[in-house]
């Protein structure tokens, strides 16, 4: 059984979908520019370069006169931006792991491995990752604390050392952070005893990972849609998928071999500190998801959880044997999917099975409903103006919330969380996960016992807090009791 996602997994698939589109992260981030120009291509020698530009940016602050920790840490954008590399370094790593990287946040390692010693205000101990699928009882796959070697790279100094959660030293940057938690040559992710001795090899401490166990990775999945035999619609009967979506563009090589950003002149790249008998294992190219996340999860679900429906679902079915060849094709493309053009016979293809979706979708059907709203917020609907077609998607989803599918309770969720197609609001957002959760949504379930231990968490946190000041003030009243009596005596 794969592990669960955790809210810090969510926040570190929006940090990426949104840098790879180009929008803004929530929040902002600083430096975003000199980011694109490090090239990160999910490859190792990707964090030499965000080593080189951490460098170049404490040199900038020092001369500048704004080298204050504590005053950058307390700016959000900043925070974001030392986050984001953060949850970068452990997609490098997950890379090398050839799995999906998993984040906790401090509830979670707290739970899981209590034998770590955190520190609750510490930033640098906010979150770590777990590269591997070995099992909930596994010892041997490294916790990694990513944020650690970006604060000493910017912060440290003689007056300012940093200590490393699992003992030793902390890694002066990213790449040598991530080599010392590579695998073995020929380790696969479940090879428990290649692994043992890659921990033994590159630990600068032999006795600080023996006690963190590793949790199981989830694995998402690439394919959304198997296969379809008789595609229904009119305009598809005597033609085969691969003739129907040819784009435009037919020179697919122009598309893929695209001339990359030139490298901005970096400083010497630091030596490899890792042991000279392993090899690295290259990296997978990075691909660009032309879909957001919020949309591919809805598609898997709608797929994966049956919701009974009102009405008959043939025009339904129809639309989705179409529709649904149009997204295996766009799966497949390395750029967002505003920028694939398609024929007008396809488009004419993609129309009519968006009207056979609006139909079954006034007639009550959820299902039609959110897909037909998915493409409506993308502004791939049917209205004339995007503006039209994301109210409407807005609408729509709310629709099917009101109806009860715990499909539509959680995507109206998220879509309140991020401020898609709504004015963000924190509030509707935890309504709609909770509607989600009491209607058997697994996951809203999952996040909402979450929710609800980590305001566990908080509210004991506050009031140990109020104890611990109660009891100094009691110290202090003694002590100047203690005082008096003996100016008195």
């Amino acid at each position: 059984m794969s592990a669960l996602l955790t809210p810090l997994d969510y926040i570190a698939a929006g940090y990426w979908q949104d840098f790879l589109a180009e929008r803004p992260i929530a929040g902002g981030i600083v430096y975003e520019n000199e980011l694109r120009d490090c090239i990160l291509d999910e490859s190792l020698a990707s964090l030499q370069r965000i080593d080189t530009l951490l460098t170049q940016i404490r040199r900038d602050m020092i001369k500048a006169g704004q080298w204050q920790e504590e005053v950058l840490l307390a700016d959000e954008r900043y925070r974001n931006f030392m986050m984001f590399l953060g949850f970068y370094a452990g997609r490098v790593l997950a890379q090398q792991w050839q799995t999906t990287p998993h984040w906790y946040g401090q509830f979670e390692l707290r739970k899981r491995y209590p034998k770590l010693s955190l520190t609750t205000d510490d930033f640098y101990q906010h979150m770590a990752v777990v590269c591997g699928d070995n099992g909930e009882n596994d010892t041997t796959t490294p916790v990694f604390f990513a944020l650690e070697p970006i604060g000493l790279r910017l912060f440290g100094h003689i007056d300012r050392p940093f200590a490393a959660v699992q003992g030793g030293q902390v890694a002066s940057g990213l790449y040598q952070a991530v080599s010392t938690k590579l695998p073995s040559v020929n380790a696969s992710p479940v090879d428990k005893t290649a692994v043992q001795k890659t921990v033994k090899n590159v630990d600068t401490d032999k006795n600080t990972e023996a006690s963190v166990n590793a949790a199981h990775n989830p694995e998402l999945s690439s394919n959304l849609h198997k296969p379809l035999e008789n595609p229904a619609d009119n305009f598809l009967k005597n033609t085969t998928i691969n003739a129907i979506l040819v784009p435009v563009d037919n020179d697919l090589s122009k598309q893929v071999n695209q001339e990359a950003p030139k490298l901005i002149k970096t400083e010497p790249l630091p030596v490899d500190p890792a042991p000279t008998n392993r090899v690295i294992p290259k990296p997978a190219p990075s691909k660009i998801s032309p879909t957001p996340e919020i949309f591919t999860q809805l598609l898997i679900e709608l797929d994966e959880i049956e919701v009974v429906q009102a009405v008959e679902n043939t025009t339904y079915q129809e639309a989705c044997d179409v529709l649904d060849q149009f997204e295996q094709y766009i799966a497949k493309q390395n750029k967002p999917r505003a920028q694939i053009s398609f024929s007008e016979k396809h488009l004419m293809a993609k129309k009519q099975a968006l009207l056979k979706l609006q139909k079954a979708a006034d007639a009550g059907h959820t299902s039609a409903m959110l897909r037909l709203a998915m493409y409506e917020l993308l502004g791939e609907g049917l209205a004339d103006n995007k503006l039209a077609d994301i109210e409407s998607g807005a609408e729509r989803v709310k629709l099917a919330a009101s109806k009860d599918d715990s499909r539509a309770q959680r995507l109206l969720s998220k879509m309140y969380y991020q401020g898609i197609g709504v004015t963000q609001d924190l509030d509707n957002g935890q309504y709609w996960l909770a509607q989600a959760a009491k209607n058997g949504h697994a996951e809203a379930a999952d996040l909402m016992v979450h929710w609800q231990k980590a305001q566990e968490l908080i509210s004991t946190q506050k009031q140990e807090r109020h104890s611990i000041k109660r009891y100094q003030i009691l110290l202090g009243v003694v002590a100047v009791i203690a005082l008096l009596i003996l100016i008195i005596l």
